[in-house]
This record gives structure tokens, sequence and C-alpha cells, in this order.
């Protein structure tokens, strides 16, 4: 079973989670639609799912914001 945490909830309930599997550490994105979409979970991985569509959708938006939290330099701080 893939670990996740969750990255976005839209409004109308759909989910979007950041995924790795365990065994062998690959990340991926993990949408699981609404009960009432009656949707399947689907696993993009995360080159795809950047590539989809604008860059301004929400669910993406959160994406980039938690890959930001990996870095520790200030955005225009001295590089090394």
């Amino acid at each position: 079973m893939a670990e996740r945490r969750e990255l976005y909830r839209s409004p109308d309930g759909d989910c979007w989670y950041l995924g790795r599997e365990p065994v062998d550490g690959n990340a991926f994105v993990i949408h699981q639609p609404n009960g009432s979409a009656g949707g399947q979970l689907s696993h993009i991985e995360l080159s795809a799912f950047l590539a989809e569509g604008s860059k301004a959708r929400p669910e993406q938006r959160a994406l980039l914001r938690l890959i930001a939290t990996l870095v520790d330099v200030p955005p225009f701080g001295p590089r090394g």
C-alpha cells in the first residue's frame, strides 16, 4: 500500500494526494474523485500532473508549495 499525504481537497470533494511507494520510494499524485462522481482512484506521474492544463489549478499549486517547503534557503538568499 502506498503512503500518501493530502495535497488538496476541492469544494466538490475531489482529493489529491502526494503518494510514495514504500518499496522503491517513487512519488506520484493520487486523484480520488468525490463519491458522487463514482470514479476510481488514479495514479499520475509528477511530471504529467504538473504538465496538465494550467499551473493555476489549486491542486498543482498545493504540490508546488509542498515541494518549496523542502528548500531551506530564502528565495533570494545567497546560493552556495
